[in-house]
């Protein structure tokens, strides 16, 4: 078989040829299904019936009456509506190529390459092929014109039957094949077009051969389109033929497009009241959610400034448990919704510029600058707030410690000087004899010395309890009290006696010698028995360490002193021998003893019972110890945990900041990559967050074990959480900014390759990668890019040419003063000397393309108006949908012109509005 038109040049319709090349790319092998094949001969048959009746002729047998190619030109100069070159008369077969030839040559001129259909094909009857032709034919004739909202040829059609039947119950046109099989869809355009020729309420959707008849029967009566289908071979056909169906319901298009000029119109206006409409909502939204959340931390600083003091160590690891909760439960919402607040915000001003509209002012108090301000407030407050709890634990720890130390010295030191006025206070020494005398002086003397071993124990609870007051502890009355009776029966204590040693003294000279052994066991029994209450005092005092050193510090001091049991032992044992020798003697001599011990009131017993009460307590200090020193162990085991995964994730952190940083600079490939790349790696990120939370464990268990320092790393969790959140909304942010690249480009049409064009010179000038252009780096980059301060825009609304941008910076053009005064009023309208790329891309993209405009939205409304100065409300509510025709209504003035009728609106000044140009 010859490929006649295979090697035909490119011709001025390219688009059109390569949609022509797919569209020929059709199974003919299909034709062999005979129910397909019936359907292609009628509709094409009629199709071509429909043309040739023009000229008084028709076909009856498609693949005979084209054959030699007279009906052929024919049908193609009428559909044309051009002269073809005159065809040959003759009857021999050359004839007839020739004819067919001719015909062929026409279509391929009009930009169709017609693949494997040549002229013997067609003259010797070859159905399949005669059907292929006639399907390019109606391709290109039929359907390829045919444009809705920017789609073409099939897709534009197959988009102007589900606009047109969108409204109707149980139709669904989602393809030209069974999506017409029950004839509902047939009968929904016919009534969308012309509501007086069909009763479509009372078609039913389980009668298709009905419908099907009924849409064929009307529309070949009233809207003289041939009935090129029959119901029956539809109906019977598990998948009616594409092309037939195609074929007919272009028909339809053709003989309802008078209605399209109306349309594209609402289309219009739809499209900018939606717009319209949406940014109202979404400055409802952000107007709520600014309050909520201001409101929010309204209330929140209030609670974390609060500085009420606490008595116990309880009730503030109470305080300490309500901010944990608080961090990890209630803020990290509130993260969200300021990041989500930030975003919308962007996205709506960059909406607002997209479409020319005025820039969104919050109302006063709900910038986002007053939102950063008061959250800057919040957590400078939440810091504060952690760190007067933590120093508020300490210092109550500390108090409660000190408390406790201070009663139990208070209570020895009582226990000690009860009676000892009362014994200081006695006469006894002016009847005694002069061996009782001596006694009591000697007894006075061992009480001088035990009097002035317990003034360390007098000096220490007043040192106590200064510093409790110093510390503001909360029962610091009592204290004082206490103190101030100890203090004062000190005194007292001192003045007796010194008074009573003066009295022993006179009379000393007239008593006898004293028993030495006696005297001996009291001045060794008073300080063994003063160091054996201390040491019990030092075994039942309590102890608070915060680390390993510190323990280990008391576990050396507590072997120090077991390392002198055995010498106090041996004290012990010497005390004793002393009052064993006094009984030996008092035997050997046959002396009875009156009673005790005239010089002191410590016994042998209870030196032994103390002695005995010390030892059993020193175990009980060895296991103590150990626990604390087992503890601390654990607390370090906990340190090392935790500075492990704060280390991991402070690098981890630290190494996505940078990363994130030279994304939003080096990105590569088109914004829609861009942007999947990005919600990719925000997903990746989003995926490490179970180590944040094991951190945040990690944490909590820290700070129950009272754990307040950390050798092994420099990261706190507070750094760590700022930096999480800094990473997300840095995250967050440049997702929106590739989002608002898209917005930017599809509302201004800038290509792609411009868009790499604008980054890559912006890139080149910012110097050090801040993400922002300072005032001469951005005149660099606008000279870079060829723009022309003298014509005030790019010369002939172009990027200027390699070879004159390369002269322009050569010759040291720059933008003149005032014309750059004016750009960076424009880009930087707060002042700050930096252009971010996103105010890069609004100039670029608003100096190089053109916007919807009031003029185009009042010239579209006047033709809704059927060219009237005013418009009706019934014209809003047949042209709009009912929701934006019901939208301009209540915002339309009242016409007032002068040719003007009852309920005409102003849509001129409404339209003005629209843009900021007046008030709406």
């Amino acid at each position: 078989m010859v490929d006649y038109h295979a090697a035909n040049n490119q011709s001025s319709f390219g688009g059109v040829q390569v949609y022509m090349e797919q569209e020929n790319d059709w199974d003919r092998d299909l034709l062999l299904d005979p129910a397909w094949e019936k359907q292609q001969r009628k509709t094409f048959t009629a199709w071509c019936n429909s043309h040739l009746r023009k000229s008084g002729t028709q076909i009856e047998n498609i693949e005979e009456d084209f054959r030699d190619g007279l009906k052929l030109m024919l049908l193609l100069e009428v559909i044309a509506g051009e002269r073809l070159p005159k065809p040959e008369r003759g009857k021999m077969r050359v004839h007839k190529i020739n004819n067919v030839n001719k015909a062929l040559d026409f279509i391929a001129s009009k930009g169709v390459k017609l693949v494997s259909i040549g002229a013997e094909e067609i003259v010797d009857g070859n159905a399949k092929m005669t059907l292929g032709m006639i399907w390019t034919i109606i391709l290109r004739f039929a359907i390829q014109d045919i444009s809705v909202e920017e789609t073409s040829a099939k897709e534009g059609l197959l988009l102007w039957c589900q606009r047109k039947t969108a409204p109707y119950k149980n139709v669904n046109v989602q393809n030209f094949h069974i999506s017409w099989k029950d004839g509902l869809a047939f009968n929904a355009l016919i009534h969308r077009h012309r509501p007086d020729l069909i009763d479509y309420d009372s078609l039913r959707k389980d009668d298709p051969v009905t419908n099907l008849n009924n849409a064929f029967e009307v529309a070949e009566k009233h809207l003289d389109i041939p009935k090129m289908l029959d119901a029956e071979d539809i109906v019977n056909t598990a998948r009616p033929d594409e092309k037939a169906i195609m074929t007919y319901v272009s028909s339809f298009y053709h003989a309802f497009s008078g209605a399209q000029k109306a349309e594209t119109a609402a289309n219009r206006i739809c499209k900018v009241l939606a717009v319209n409409q949406e940014n109202e909502q979404m400055m409802e939204d952000y107007e709520k959610l600014a309050s909520d959340l201001l409101e929010w931390i309204r209330r929140t600083v209030p609670w974390l400034e609060n500085r009420t003091q606490e008595k116990t160590v309880n009730d503030m690891q109470a305080k300490q448990e309500d901010f944990r909760d608080y961090r990890c439960v209630h803020k990290p919402p509130k993260v969200q919704e300021k990041c989500q607040l930030e975003i919308s915000f962007n996205t709506l001003q960059t909406k607002l510029r997209l479409s020319n509209r005025p820039a969104f002012m919050p109302s006063e108090g709900r910038m986002v600058s007053d939102i950063n301000g008061a959250w800057h407030t919040l957590e400078g407050a939440e810091k504060g707030y952690e760190e007067w709890i933590l120093s508020e634990i300490r210092r109550l720890e500390r108090l409660e410690h000190l408390a406790e130390k201070f009663h139990q010295k208070a209570a020895i030191h009582e226990s000690w000087t009860d009676g000892k006025e009362a014994m200081l206070t006695k006469k006894d020494y002016e009847t005694s004899t002069l061996s009782e005398v001596k006694a009591l002086l000697r007894k006075h003397e061992a009480f001088e010395s035990d009097l002035a071993a317990h003034q360390d124990r007098v000096e220490q609870i007043a040192a106590i309890a200064q510093e409790l007051n110093e510390l503001d502890y909360y029962d610091s009355a009592s204290v004082n009290a206490r103190c101030q009776k100890i203090c004062d029966q000190w005194d007292s204590l001192g003045v007796l006696t010194l008074n009573r040693k003066e009295s022993l003294e006179r009379t000393e000279k007239q008593l006898a010698s004293i028993d030495e052994l006696y005297l001996e066991y009291a001045k060794r029994a008073a300080p063994f028995n003063n160091w054996m209450e201390g040491a019990m005092e030092d075994l039942q005092d309590m102890f608070i360490v915060h680390n390993i050193e510190e323990i280990q510090g008391l576990i050396t001091a507590h072997e120090q002193f077991k390392s002198t049991l055995s010498e106090a032992n041996k004290e012990r044992e010497a005390i004793q021998s002393i009052q064993a020798e006094v009984q030996k003697i008092a035997q050997s001599n046959g002396i009875k003893l009156s009673g005790a011990n005239p010089y002191t009131t410590i016994t042998p017993e209870s030196i032994d019972s103390k002695w005995e009460k010390a030892m059993a307590m020193v175990p009980l200090r060895d296991t103590a110890l150990q626990d604390e020193l087992n503890k601390q162990n654990s607390n370090d085991t906990l340190r090392a945990k935790f500075a492990t995964q704060a280390n991991t994730v402070g690098a981890y952190i630290q190494e996505k900041m940078e990363e994130i940083g030279r994304i939003s600079i080096e990105m590569n490939g088109t914004l829609e990559d861009q942007l999947t790349n990005l919600r990719d790696y925000q997903t990746n990120i989003m995926s490490y967050m179970p180590e944040i939370n094991k951190l945040e464990g990690s944490h909590q268990l820290i700070q129950e074990a009272l754990i307040f320092d950390n050798q092994y790393t420099s990261y706190t969790m507070e750094h760590l959480r700022v930096g999480w959140e800094q990473l997300l909304t840095t995250i967050a942010r440049t997702i929106n900014e590739v989002e608002n690249q898209i917005l930017t480009r599809d509302a201004k049409g800038i290509s792609q390759e411009q868009l790499f064009e604008y980054r890559a010179s912006f890139n080149h000038f910012d110097k050090d990668h801040s993400g922002a252009l300072k005032a001469e780096e951005f005149k660099a980059c606008l000279i870079s890019l060829g723009y022309d301060v003298e014509n005030d825009k790019k010369r002939s609304g172009q990027m200027l040419s390699e070879d004159f941008r390369a002269l322009l910076i050569s010759t040291g053009n720059s933008l003149g003063d005032s014309e750059f005064t004016r750009i960076m009023s424009i880009v930087d309208p707060n002042g700050s000397g930096a252009v971010t790329f996103q105010a890069f891309i609004d100039f670029m993209s608003t100096e190089t393309t053109d916007t919807d405009t009031a003029d185009q939205v009042i010239a579209s409304f006047k033709i809704l108006a059927a060219d009237k100065n005013f418009i009706t409300a019934e014209e809003l509510r047949r042209e709009l949908p009912p929701d934006q025709a019901e939208y301009c209504i209540a915002r339309m003035a009242p016409y007032s012109g002068p040719d003007g009728v009852p309920g005409a609106l102003d849509y001129m000044s409404f339209s003005t509005a629209l843009y900021g140009e007046s008030d709406l």
